[in-house]
């Protein structure tokens, strides 16, 4: 691959992964509520779903999805209903991003991440349409996957980490009132991202 053609897929998958959605959205709200290693461990879990999507990649995105048929549909609004479920119990949280003893998700942070970047709009976009684009059709098709879906990992990684530890340092720095609008605007995200996936028509 072009160096030129790497480096505008990598400006675009940094552009991707840093617009709020629900991946981005979720992270921030439990680092701000249960602090940076909660955030951090929901990176973990993006992170193992990413591999799930890199691996669908690989097999054929578009054969497998149309293999599913009515099941793949089920997942995906299985997701969708996830999503807007997360959204709604941020509406209804009414400033408990302060209460540190709060309850965590059930089964953990790694797997609420993991659930969530599985229905995560943005990684259909990356894995069904950017790096196809980005393919050289002249050279092996399986290696180039690889390669620019691991890149897109590293820079999830890097980005989302990021966004923990900075909501982590300012959990303490915010006031009520600012937590509630985070509240409102995160669930807002989620519950729009869900909307958007199971109305999407793939």
């Amino acid at each position: 691959m072009l160096t030129t053609a790497y480096l505008a897929y990598v400006l675009a998958c940094t552009a991707i992964i840093i617009v709020p959605g629900p991946t981005v959205t979720i992270i921030i709200a439990n680092s701000l509520r249960y602090g940076p290693r909660a955030g951090l461990l929901n990176v973990v879990g993006t992170q193992l779903g990413l591999l799930v999507w890199l691996t669908i990649a690989i097999l054929g995105l578009s054969a497998i999805i149309h293999s599913l048929g009515f099941w793949y549909d089920l997942i995906r609004l299985a997701g969708a209903g996830y999503l807007v479920w997360l959204g709604f119990k941020l509406w209804r949280s009414r400033g408990a991003m302060l209460l540190g003893d709060a309850p965590p998700p059930r089964g953990g942070f790694v797997a609420q991440g993991f659930f969530v970047i599985l229905s995560n709009p943005k990684v259909l976009i990356v894995f069904g349409a950017l790096i196809p684009q980005f393919a050289d059709p002249n050279m092996e098709f399986t290696r180039q996957v690889i390669w620019l879906g691991m890149t897109f990992m590293a820079l999830a990684t890097l980005l989302d980490g990021f966004y923990a530890l900075l909501a982590g340092q300012l959990r303490t720095a915010l006031s009520q009132t600012r937590l509630r609008w985070i509240e409102l605007g995160s669930g807002t995200f989620l519950m729009a991202g869900g909307l958007w996936l199971a109305l999407k028509v793939i």
